[in-house]
């Protein structure tokens, strides 16, 4: 049965552990042989309706490391762009492809090219969920910390997408997670349900608050993302009051465990949600979150597209 990752809640706690590993191997194996062929002859549909560089670069790069050939697409260069209807494109796609990737405004469009074209789909980032960034942020504090359950994270900013799919990622693998955002910013109500339920499972907590400094006290993780996503541009003077308390930097950095961790997505916006000298400081895990972002696209490519 063929299989997509729209959501980290399309795969199990074992699932996640297996492609953690996977990444790890992959990683190892990438850096002492430049490349493997687990993925020989796959064709890889990269399908981008949002501009991108490292996802883009990560699952084209990793493709190509893994021995299969991408096809990149932007929105233009389809008829989708014309008024096609997304079934129709899946349908198309699944005929040529063996699996896409898909970065989409929304996820209805993800769902609508994983029902339709009988191929994997792999949920590059939509208006819900960036299930692929999450699998490089695990793998990352994982490679740091030693281990994730049991850790501390906190949340700065806006319950947005990554949000969404961090909640799910911290809730299967142990991660306690404090999320700090304005009212009216929260994370989603049904994902931060589901996440609540593996949370209850695996013995940790998630909370949501609107005190940032409560969230980062005795934190082994801070984590941020930028206050205005791609397609929210005209609320931009509304969400830059309602967020002027939500910036990582040192003060909050304070609060955090002495050997704590900072982590951001990337792209940064540098004085808004965080800080030049933390994102650059000795505690920033941003450039080797950047780099594992590579890695966990191999992984996931991997688990999901691997023939036999």
């Amino acid at each position: 049965m063929t299989r997509s990752f729209l959501s980290v809640s399309d795969i199990s706690p074992t699932e996640l552990d297996s492609i953690l590993t996977r990444t790890k191997r992959i990683k190892e194996s990438i850096r002492s042989r430049g490349k493997i062929a687990t993925l020989q002859d796959v064709v890889v549909g990269l399908l981008f309706e949002k501009p991108s560089t490292r996802t883009s670069a990560g699952f084209e790069v990793a493709t190509i490391r893994l021995g299969g050939q991408p096809l990149y697409f932007s929105s233009h260069d389809l008829q989708l762009s014309r008024g096609e209807p997304v079934k129709d494109t899946a349908r198309v796609l699944g005929f040529d492809l063996d699996g896409i990737v898909a970065r989409v405004y929304s996820h209805e469009t993800a769902y609508l090219l994983s029902l339709n074209s009988g191929i994997p789909v792999i949920n590059g980032l939509s208006d819900l969920e960036h299930p692929s960034q999450i699998v490089s942020d695990l793998f990352t504090i994982q490679e740091m910390k030693g281990k994730l359950r049991g850790l501390n994270l906190a949340y700065i900013g806006d319950g947005d997408n990554v949000c969404n799919s961090l909640l799910l990622g911290s809730a299967m693998t142990g991660i306690n997670m404090t999320v700090a955002c304005p009212k009216g910013y929260e994370p989603n109500r049904d994902v931060l349900a589901r996440a609540q339920m593996n949370a209850k499972l695996m013995g940790s907590s998630l909370v949501v608050t609107s005190d940032p400094n409560e969230a980062a006290k005795k934190a082994d993780i801070l984590y941020t993302d930028v206050w205005v996503s791609m397609g929210e541009e005209t609320e931009t003077e509304k969400r830059m009051k309602a967020f002027s308390g939500y910036q990582i930097n040192s003060e909050l950095l304070k609060l955090a465990n002495d050997d704590a961790i900072v982590m951001h997505c990337l792209p940064a916006h540098r004085g808004l949600e965080i800080t030049d000298d933390v994102i650059e400081g000795s505690q920033s895990a941003v450039w080797r979150q950047a780099e594992n972002k590579l890695h966990g696209a191999a992984g996931v490519l991997e688990f999901f597209l691997r023939k036999g």
